[in-house]
């Protein structure tokens, strides 16, 4: 049976929890066989009075007696059916030639698995070099300055999320236990076993390149075939009908399926998918800056004489701020514990992101504080769906030469952003941000509006947690890759609104934001197709 809302105290031990499991229940301990975790959360509202929240499943001797005996309690029933059920199974033969799917990201990487799960042996095409490789040319950039354009943040094995906080959690709705499915495979592939719990997972990045590896040999076990430095350069589509696609290099590979699970940064991919025709539309996204602060103010702000409990670990939040000039200034992406990123794909411009490892125990915490912008402020944005794109480098390039031209981020103290003046040296907070920052004002590399509702955003956070808008808290620009700045519109059928055969999927198809999201995703549309190659047998 499950039990919910079952209330404890911080300092509880394994012994209360099953002592309050014997007294909720009113049963006696030889009735109790065993239970496990389903989900553990904490309420830290009242911060010196924090409780942990459980979700139990129990076995008992006598359950039918129990819950018909507490059938009034709104917190006790059967168990549900949580597990995930594959739609089909590849057919013994097929005529089709095998799917495609581009990119290695959580979509990719998830909808691969899936549809090799289901017996259907994908082709894996990652235009970037497998995630230990991938992770060397990462630290070129934010250790010597160096970058490489096919192999960095964004491009390569495990996608942008392998140096993210590796956070694994999402408010969408999720009927079929995709997100189960999700967790589950993490954790057999290495990931810590309370994911599946806690209410807030998180993994970082080196226990996800283990993950990562874990997984593409699962794939190739099953049929799978997964190739690295293989841009695809042109996808072949025939009547609307998707044919195959050409790599860079001039290989053809056939194909009636492909997979779009490029992410969000696959410039040149999406003005080679414009120039075929398929359907894009511009969209929304936001931009703003990462702020730091200490971990330690944060965790005094939220948890009170509780901060620093192993229990807890390092404190997170969520903030957000209607603005007077029509704009909504949030956080976003917030990396307790961790560092900001350089997280550029091309020469010349700056991007910054966040991360944390799994012990989240850095010096700083770090999120975005970004705003909402629509294709109204893009030059040309309602007659051009790739002018999204335009707009982010030149915010990218102007905070490039902001910063020295070095891939050095500009940076500014809060106390001098708040003021309107350029910051000529740092404060208390020491910069994570490598190769380095350069003091300076960060309105010269970001929209006048957007400038306007973050002047006008931090002192109202400042009101929800003690310290935010420190004079030292430390801003550093620009970040712009929070999501796509477009959509490859798809129907019912997860397929492109005019091109058959081409399923866009994930944060770079404009249909997730996060890890788990992506990955949920991905899911679904290996579902479509294997569905669709049976229809079409």
């Amino acid at each position: 049976m499950r039990l919910t809302e079952l209330k404890l105290p911080l300092d509880h031990t394994e012994a209360d929890l099953h002592s309050a499991i014997l007294k909720r229940l009113g049963i006696a301990r030889e009735e109790l066989v065993g239970y496990s975790i389903f989900r553990r959360s904490y309420d830290a509202r009242k911060p010196s009075a924090i409780v942990f929240i459980y979700t139990l499943d129990i076995e008992l001797t006598n359950e039918k007696v129990v819950l018909a005996r507490l059938q009034s309690d709104r917190n006790l029933g059967p168990t549900p059916d949580t597990a995930y059920h594959f739609v089909t199974q590849a057919p013994p033969t097929s005529g089709s030639p095998p799917p495609i799917v581009i990119g290695t990201g959580p979509c990719g990487l998830f909808a691969g698995l899936i549809l090799a799960q289901m017996g259907f042996r994908p082709i894996i095409l990652e235009r970037g070099k497998s995630v230990r490789e991938r992770t060397k040319d990462t630290f070129g950039l934010w250790r010597q300055g160096q970058l490489n354009p096919e192999s960095n943040v964004q491009f390569g094995e495990g996608g942008a999320g392998t140096f993210s906080d590796g956070k694994l959690y999402s408010q969408i709705k999720d009927p079929a236990f995709r997100g189960r499915k999700v967790l589950t495979e993490f954790v057999k592939a290495g990931a810590p076993a309370e994911i599946l719990y806690v209410s807030k997972p998180h993994i970082g990045t080196f226990k996800l390149v283990t993950m990562v590896e874990n997984m593409r040999a699962e794939i190739e076990a099953l049929g799978g075939e997964i190739r690295f430095q293989s841009r695809v350069e042109e996808i072949d589509i025939e009547q609307g009908q998707v044919r195959g696609v050409r790599l860079a290099g001039g290989e053809f590979i056939a194909a009636r399926h492909v997979v779009l699970a490029v992410g969000h940064s696959a410039r040149d991919t999406f003005e080679m998918l414009h120039a075929r025709g398929v359907h894009i539309e511009a969209k929304p996204f936001s931009i703003g800056v990462r702020i730091e602060h200490p971990q330690s103010l944060i965790d005094r702000a939220r948890f009170g004489r509780n901060a620093g409990n192993p229990l807890l670990g390092a404190a997170d939040y969520k903030l957000v701020h209607h603005c007077k000039n029509g704009r909504s200034a949030y956080s976003f992406c917030m990396c307790p514990g961790g560092t900001v990123v350089a997280a550029t794909s091309e020469p010349g411009r700056v991007v910054t992101n966040g991360m944390s490892q799994y012990s989240r125990n850095e010096r700083n915490a770090n999120s975005a504080l970004v705003v909402g912008v629509t294709p109204a402020d893009y030059p040309d944005g309602d007659s051009n769906p790739l002018a999204g794109i335009a707009f982010q480098r030149h915010w990218e390039s102007l905070a490039f030469e902001a910063g020295g031209g070095n891939y050095n981020a500009p940076a500014q103290r809060v106390g001098d952003f708040l003021a309107g003046r350029p910051s000529t040296q740092l404060g208390s907070v020491v910069p994570s941000y490598t190769p380095g920052v350069h003091p300076t004002d960060l309105a010269q590399c970001l929209p006048d509006y957007v400038v306007a509702a973050l002047r006008e955003s931090l002192p109202a956070f400042g009101r929800e947690i003690a310290g935010f808008a420190m004079d030292d808290a430390l801003l550093t620009g620009v970040e712009t890759r929070t999501s796509s700045p477009l959509r490859i519109t798809r129907d019912e059928s997860f397929q492109s609104l005019n091109t058959r055969g081409l399923f866009p999927a994930g944060e770079g198809a404009g249909y997730a934001g996060g890890i788990l999201s992506a990955a949920i995703d991905g899911i679904k549309v290996a579902e479509a197709v294997a569905l669709d190659i049976r229809a079409r047998k």
